[in-house]
């Protein structure tokens, strides 16, 4: 479906858009990508590695919704993966962080249904599941927003729809590389903010792959959650140093012990597939009558129980030691 096609990527220069770029003009042939980020310095560091004949980068911030709506002209999916993303910076910029997750995500929806683009994807997070931190709140609001804008684009217009997933393995500012930079200065006991803590868990190109399918899968107001397992974070210490050797520094602000993909009080409104969940809209679209139960692809959906929770501490699915070390040699 990205055959001769024009995708436009916000944010694009953070560890998913690179990779995404990379699948993308290895599987299809694009007629254009569009890399949309407001750093000059990374979009020309990833001009170097990725200069594919389709590559276009535009200098721009989400903030600034004339910019969007120039960038999104002609363009036909948009994969909005700009936000201000670590938890203690949105703790103490509160404002900084509205700014970007959630007037930023208005604007992309505005510019998007202005640019009659075909379809748009949102980048979400589990911490926007029960959020106890801003940055969980702004992108449960910038959830919300996708959700209703197809309400908003009318019939013809645009559709909107979430991925929703956990931490990624070794993304940027995960704590993998961070972990790997103190073992390589000599540090022997790695910091742990409670031993008890669980994460989400899901690989770079898992997670590009999951994005890709869903745009398929797609009918407009759903936020799809894929099945992934979850790691102990003590696990996680042994699997990167070989040792268990940890200091307690205690929580974060705005850090949960554990995270959730879909909440018991959405359960009501949420949907069982082979591989993953999706949260329909809790919403009425008046235009559209959607079946949310067979997706596009033909895939068959079923409801969950109503005491359902998708739980990074009671999923039925951990990564072992061994497991992540094998990860941790297969994303290098």
């Amino acid at each position: 479906m990205f055959n001769n096609k024009v995708i436009l990527i916000t944010g694009g220069t953070g560890s998913f858009g690179k990779r995404f770029v990379e699948h993308i003009t290895t599987y299809y042939q694009p007629k254009k990508v569009i890399i949309y980020s407001r750093d000059e310095l990374k979009q020309f560091e990833m001009q170097q590695t990725h200069a594919h004949p389709s590559m276009r980068y535009f200098i721009g911030d989400v903030r600034d919704k004339e910019r969007l709506v120039s960038a999104m002209r002609g363009v036909d999916y948009v994969i909005h993966a700009a936000a201000l993303k670590q938890v203690p910076a949105a703790e103490y910029n509160p404002n900084e962080c509205i700014k970007t997750n959630i007037n930023g995500a208005q604007n992309v929806i505005d510019a998007a249904i202005d640019a009659n683009v075909s379809r748009v994807i949102a980048l979400s997070t589990d911490k926007a599941a029960n959020p106890v931190n801003l940055y969980g709140a702004t992108k449960l609001a910038s959830d919300k927003l996708f959700v209703a804008a197809n309400n908003i684009s009318g019939a013809s217009g645009p559709r909107f729809a979430v991925v929703r997933y956990g931490n990624v393995v070794g993304s940027r500012g995960s704590v993998v590389p961070f972990y790997r930079q103190l073992l390589a200065k000599g540090t022997k006991a790695l910091p742990v903010t409670h031993v008890e803590m669980t994460r989400f868990w899901i690989t770079l190109d898992q997670g590009v792959d999951f994005v890709i399918k869903n745009f398929q899968r797609m009918q407009g107001g759903e936020i799809f959650v894929p099945k992934i397992p979850s790691i102990r974070i003590l696990d996680l210490v042994e699997s990167i140093s070989g040792e268990r050797e940890y200091e307690v520094i205690g929580i974060r602000p705005g850090e949960k012990l554990h995270e959730v993909m879909v909440p018991e009080e959405m359960a009501h409104h949420s949907l069982e597939f082979d591989d993953h969940y999706v949260i329909t809209p809790a919403i009425i679209f008046f235009d559209k009558n959607v079946n949310y139960r067979k997706n596009k692809l033909g895939e068959t959906g079923k409801s969950v129980d109503d005491k359902f929770e998708y739980h990074s501490g009671t999923n039925p699915h951990f990564l072992s030691v061994e497991q992540l070390k094998q990860l941790d040699k297969d994303t290098l």
